[in-house]
C-alpha cells in the first residue's frame, strides 16, 4: 500500500489510562513511589481498581498521546500499538481514530486484555502511575507495515516498549527502516526508573546511531548519566551528537545539539490540575515544530504550550485545538 507522507508515526504501548484522585496517604498506604510507573500484574489491577475512589477512563498510552497533540496541531500522524478486541480496547480504537490519527493494527482475538494504566492524581497535580501492559505486550514486528514507518518523516519511540524483547525488535526495526528513507528517529526515555533498568540499552541506541533524537525530563536524563548535576547531564548529552531535549517543568526546557543551546521558559498556567501527559505533549508540540521547519527554540515553545494546556485539567489529551491555541499565541504553524 502506498501511503500518504505522514508528519509523526508513534510506536508504544497502547493502553487505556484510569485516573482517580487520592491524598498522599493513599500512596503510602499502597507501597507507591509517587510520580514514577512501577509495572503490576492483573491480579493486582483489578484489586487496586476495587480499592480507587470515582474514576474516569480516558485513553491514553504515551506516544498514542504524543501523536494525538501532534495531529491537533493540524498535521498528519499514525500510531502503532496492540489492544485486544475487547470493550476497552475498541474504546481505544474508536478514540485515537476519531482525532484523526492513522491505526490499522489488528487487535488480538485472545490472549491477555487491553492495557490500562492506574494513574493516581495527588492535590499537587503529580501523578503516580501502575501499568498493567495487558495486549500491548504483543506488539511484534509482523505488526509493523513497512510501508508506514517509510512514509513517515519523524519516527517517535517510547522507552516504556523497552520492557519486551517482542516490542524491543518491533523497536529496532522501525528505527532502521526510518533510517533508510532518510526519517528522523526520536526516543523519548519515558521514565527514570524506566532508565534506571535499561540504562545501558538506551546508552548503546543512542551510540549506534539508532537514534538521533532523545526527549528526557530532568530526573531521567540525570538518571541516564548517573549524575545529580543537570549541566553535566546536559554536556553528556551533547558529546553523543544527538538532538537533546530536556524539560524542566516549572523552569522551562534546555535543548543542545553540537554546540548550540537554546532555551524555552514554561508557558504560564492559571493552575495544575493533572500533570498526566505533560511530557508526552511537549513532545507533540515540539515534534510538530520539527515537522514543519521550525527551528528549535519555536518546536520547544510550542511544546512548552501543549504541555501547559494539558496539566490544565484531567487527561492526556487536549481539549482545544492546539493549532488555534498556538495561532492565539502567535506560534502558528
Amino acid at each position: 500500500m502506498n501511503y500518504e507522507p505522514i508528519d509523526v508515526l508513534g510506536l508504544g504501548n497502547a493502553l487505556v489510562d484510569i485516573l482517580a484522585h487520592a491524598e498522599e496517604d493513599f500512596l503510602i498506604a499502597e507501597g507507591m513511589r509517587k510520580g514514577a510507573m512501577t509495572l503490576i500484574e492483573e491480579d493486582f489491577a483489578e484489586s487496586l481498581y476495587g480499592r480507587m475512589s470515582s474514576a474516569t477512563i480516558i485513553s491514553g498510552g504515551s506516544a498514542a498521546n504524543t501523536v494525538v497533540g501532534v495531529g491537533s496541531f493540524g498535521l498528519k500522524g499514525a500510531y502503532v500499538g496492540k489492544v485486544k478486541d475487547d470493550p476497552l480496547g475498541q474504546a481505544f480504537i474508536h478514540d485515537i481514530r476519531a482525532t484523526g490519527v492513522g491505526f490499522s493494527v489488528e487487535p488480538a482475538a485472545d490472549g491477555p486484555a487491553t492495557g490500562r494504566s492506574f494513574i493516581i492524581i495527588t492535590p499537587d497535580g503529580q501523578r503516580t502511575m501502575n501499568t498493567y501492559l495487558g495486549a500491548s505486550q504483543l506488539l511484534s514486528p509482523i505488526d509493523l507495515d513497512e510501508e508506514l514507518v517509510r512514509s513517515a518523516r519523524i519516527v517517535y519511540l517510547e522507552g516504556y516498549m523497552w520492557d519486551r524483547p517482542a516490542a524491543k525488535e518491533t523497536f529496532q526495526k522501525a528505527a532502521r527502516l526510518a533510517h533508510g528513507s532518510d526519517a528522523r528517529v526520536a526516543l523519548t526515555l519515558s521514565d527514570p526508573f524506566c532508565v534506571d533498568r535499561f540504562r545501558v540499552e538506551f546508552l548503546d541506541l543512542i551510540r549506534a546511531g539508532l537514534v538521533d533524537t532523545i526527549f528526557a525530563n530532568r530526573d531521567e536524563i540525570r538518571s541516564l548519566y548517573q549524575t545529580a548535576d543537570l549541566h553535566a547531564a546536559l554536556e553528556a548529552l551533547r558529546a553523543e551528537g544527538v538532538l537533546g531535549v530536556v524539560t524542566r517543568s516549572e523552569e522551562g526546557s534546555i535543548v543542545v545539539e553540537g554546540g548550540a543551546t537554546f532555551e524555552a521558559p514554561a508557558f504560564p498556567i492559571d493552575r495544575v490540575v493533572d500533570t498526566t501527559g505533560a511530557g508526552d505533549l511537549f513532545a507533540a508540540g515540539f515534534l510538530a515544530g520539527m515537522a514543519t521547519g521550525a527551528g528549535h527554540l519555536k518546536s520547544a515553545e510550542l511544546g512548552a504550550l501543549a504541555a501547559a494546556e494539558i496539566i490544565q485539567h484531567a487527561g492526556a489529551r487536549p481539549q482545544v485545538r492546539l493549532a488555534l491555541l498556538a495561532a492565539q499565541n502567535g506560534l502558528a504553524l
